[in-house]
């Protein structure tokens, strides 16, 4: 009992640490950033852009450029008002120096510097200045260039002015910290997928951006859409065919909230509708997409009653029917956002629903009775889903019954694991008997399951829900993994927390897996966010010296084998050279046994084109054993690239798709044909 006294006693006030300044940013970065992986790092970049858009949103800005620089350097600068230089009234310091130590201080929270601003709950260049090694800030005002240096966020002395200068703006050159960050390499794709987004969010504004780092190609690119939000409808749905050639589009404000939505319909099944409050990416939604998916169903059963398209008294759209081969940009404006959740997945204001709800119901009432063509396309294309629905819920309850998603009727093909800890099961889904009896044979019984696939499974891009479901693969997976599918799926009863797609490494394989990721990606999309589903990646060969054999996972990897070795490429035996040497029936002895010598002291290289060429043994030990495989995490972080890059493979726009492959050709490596 005294020992448990003293412990209490030990925990006074003097336990408790008070984290000054930047010191909780560096201690606990996820807190501020979501994480130190990749996705963190490009964060940083995020936070200094969303600082711009603001001055550009503000209407102070219209110019931009971001350049990847040499050492790991990032450059952002802006053309806007230039962050203050002169002394805080309070804090007795330079607001620049203000703005980049303390968090929460900026002109977003007064609110007389911003009328809208996205950023990081107004701490994000304070945050970018704590995760940097170095930081350099430069300031354009007053007819005077200012800068002020920083290391891990401590100031390297007070903000100078160090030359004169025209016009105004802001120059953030940051080195994010790699004693923090797992991986301090930037993806020009990334950056560029992000500046090309906010370019399209904010019209009239010039993104620029350029990579000048060593040992990667210098390239440039400059982004400008005066149609904003409109013109971006028309590059996400420019390969496939539309059913409103007039693009809806209103830009309207009310009390200080702009509401902007742009709209249109094509011939798939598939909605695509991406949210935005204040040029922040809502994946989750929000009020403001409550209000549009209000607006958009009563509007539509409106117009298709007034115009006799309903028939029936009791019929009406639903939901579902209205939105089925929809893509929409909705994109608000506001004052005060109330984001759910660190990352703001999802927009909380409630007040954004009825203004949505208002401005885009009024301008679509407008839209359907100016564009009469349109509009009929439009509710035709609703009417034909709404049959589909129908036709759909029939197959649904027929094909899966309760009892088969509670483990009573699971396909015969699935060699189930013994664990019934969905947090630890793996499900493999193998393409053939042949890679099936392999993996079943050499699996862990414990945890792995394995489902073995009958060919290629349908490309469900351009199939309705009905003709999904009778689809025997499609329909064994859907009962394997246990969740349901459409509006039954419930991720909660999902039966393997690893999804692990495993097929063969040739063109066949690769046509299977994106099968499947189309698959997923449209009907499991929450599967993908929360990182259930995985790419094993099997080896490409097996390198064999005597008795002893190691494993490559791609070419590179090979040739660093083969170096550390010492063999040269003709020192290599492939399968096809020893064949062609056991077949030499008529030579003499002497030489067979020369020859024979000579194959033995090589190299054997073997190309494995299928996983049924491993055996069970092999299999386990270089794809499936947890201790020492290669797994890829499948993700879709930009959805509307996914989007378009899935349309354009899998559906039915062939010159988009053979432009795609002439230009990626010759990128592709270990292509067997």
């Amino acid at each position: 009992m005294a020992k448990e006294e003293k412990k209490q006693d030990d925990y006074g006030a003097a336990a408790i640490t008070v984290l000054e300044g930047l010191d909780p940013v560096r201690k606990r970065p996820g807190m501020y950033i979501g994480s130190t992986s990749t996705t963190g790092l490009h964060h940083l970049v995020w936070e200094v852009v969303d600082n711009c858009i603001d001055e550009a949103m503000a209407g102070y800005a219209d110019t931009i450029d971001v350049a990847m620089l040499p050492d790991g350097y990032i450059s952002v600068i802006d053309n806007g008002r230039g962050i203050p230089v002169d002394i805080h009234p309070t804090a007795k310091v330079s607001a620049l120096e203000l703005v980049l130590t303390k968090l929460h201080a900026g002109g977003k929270f007064g609110g007389s510097g911003y009328k809208v601003s996205g950023g990081l709950h107004g701490v994000g260049v304070s945050v970018v200045n704590a995760l940097s090694e170095h930081l350099i800030a430069e300031v354009k005002r007053d007819n005077q260039l200012w800068r002020q240096e920083y290391k891990r966020g401590i100031p390297q002395g007070k903000v100078k002015a160090v030359g004169t200068a025209k016009g105004t703006g802001t120059t953030i050159t940051f080195k994010a910290d790699d004693t923090i960050f797992e991986d301090v390499e930037y993806s020009w794709g990334k950056i560029l997928d992000r500046l090309r987004q906010q370019a399209y969010l904010t019209k009239g504004i010039h993104l620029k951006i350029s990579d000048e780092r060593k040992g990667h190609r210098a390239k440039q690119y400059h982004f400008y859409f005066d149609g904003g939000i409109k013109t971006y409808i028309r590059a996400m749905d420019r390969n496939l065919e539309v059913k409103n050639e007039t693009v809806f589009y209103v830009d309207k404000e009310i009390d200080n909230n702009r509401v902007e939505v742009a709209m249109q319909y094509n011939d798939g099944y598939n909605e695509t509708v991406m949210c935005f409050a204040n040029n922040i990416i809502n994946p989750e939604g929000g009020s403001h997409l409550a209000g549009f998916r209000s607006a958009l169903t009563r509007g539509l059963n409106n117009y298709a009653r007034a115009k006799g398209l309903l028939k029936e008294k009791d019929q009406n759209l639903t939901g579902d029917d209205t939105r089925e081969g929809l893509t929409a940009i909705i994109s608000v404006k506001l004052p005060d956002p109330q984001f759910e959740g660190q990352t703001k997945g999802k927009l909380g204001n409630a007040e954004m629903k009825t203004y949505v709800e208002q401005i885009f119901g009024d301008a679509l009432n407008t839209f359907l009775e100016e564009n009469p063509k349109d509009a009929a396309a439009i509710v035709g294309k609703c009417c034909l889903s709404a049959l589909a629905r129908i036709a759909a819920r029939t197959a649904r309850t027929a094909i899966l019954r309760k009892g088969a998603l509670e483990g009573m009727t699971l396909p015969g093909k699935l060699s189930d694991c013994s664990s019934r800890h969905p947090e630890e099961c793996e499900l493999y889904i193998v393409e053939g008997d042949s890679a099936g009896g392999s993996a079943k044979q050499g699996r862990d019984r414990r945890f792995q399951a394995i489902l073995p696939l009958r060919g290629k499974i349908l490309n469900v891009e351009r199939t309705r829900f009905d003709k999904m479901l009778a689809n025997n693969e499609v329909k064994n997976l859907v009962i394997a993994m246990g969740m349901n599918i459409g509006e039954q799926l419930d991720l909660e009863k999902l039966r393997y927390h690893r999804i692990i797609i495993m097929t063969d490494a040739d063109v066949d394989g690769a046509h299977i897996r994106t099968l499947l990721l189309t698959l997923f990606y449209r009907h499991f999309p929450d599967l993908i966010q929360r990182g259930h589903l995985y790419i094993a990646q099997p080896p490409l060969y097996q390198i064999k010296k005597g008795t002893s054999a190691s494993y490559a996972f791609s070419d590179e990897e090979k040739d660093a084998q083969l170096k550390k070795l010492g063999v040269l490429p003709e020192d290599t035996a492939t399968d096809e050279d020893e064949e062609e040497e056991e077949g030499m029936e008529e030579e003499v002895e002497d030489n067979k046994n020369k020859k024979a010598k000579k194959v033995s002291s090589r190299v054997h290289i073997q190309r494995y084109k299928g996983l049924g060429e491993m055996n069970p043994e092999q299999l386990w030990e270089t794809t499936m054993n947890p201790a020492g495989r290669l797994m890829k995490r499948v993700n879709a972080e930009d959805a509307a690239k996914a989007n378009e890059t899935f349309e354009m493979l899998m559906g039915d726009d062939v010159a988009a798709r053979k432009h795609f492959i002439q230009t990626h050709a010759k990128y592709v490596k270990n292509l067997d044909i």
